[in-house]
């Protein structure tokens, strides 16, 4: 880890980096979804515990900014069985925990330029004949950063 990390670093002086540590996992369900095709899989959620704390460790020593993966899908109650889909891969559940959590990473970095998606300038922001015309007939809108469409809305 300290390896990739060096190596990330040194690509630039600008490369700005967020390591995710690792999460937990749901061991039943990931006993009860084993192919007989592939060998058993021994991950545990004590082994991903430790990856997760050296993970977090490196990064302070490292000053690279990280993700405590393994707490934050732990704050819900239901993680075992709303995060996964089969005791390892995260479910849209778990995916919007884990985007959550990398949008308050890059929302408190002190980057220049910011990297929080609020700070990027939008693809095709400016006007065009081309938007959606305004109930004036007139007019047009750009609806490029609309968000009320989205599901989820992020911060």
């Amino acid at each position: 880890m300290r390896k990739i990390a060096t190596y990330l670093k040194d690509l630039s002086e600008s490369t700005r980096l967020i390591f995710l540590s690792c999460p937990p996992v749901n061991e039943d369900m990931l006993n009860t979804n084993s192919s007989s095709i592939l060998s058993t899989i021994v991950r545990t959620n004590e082994e991903s515990r430790h990856y997760s704390e050296a993970c977090i460790e490196v990064c302070k020593e490292m000053d690279v900014k990280v993700v405590d993966l393994w707490s934050a899908i732990q704050t819900r109650p239901d993680w075992r069985t709303s995060c996964f889909t089969d005791g390892i891969h995260f479910s849209a559940e778990g995916s919007i925990i884990v985007v959550e959590e990398i949008l308050k990473v890059l929302k408190e970095a002190e980057w220049e330029p910011s990297l929080h998606w609020k700070n990027i300038p939008t693809e095709f922001g400016e006007s065009s004949a081309y938007d959606v015309v305004a109930s004036d007939n007139k007019s047009t809108i750009n609806i490029s950063e609309f968000t009320f469409h989205r599901e989820k809305q992020w911060d």
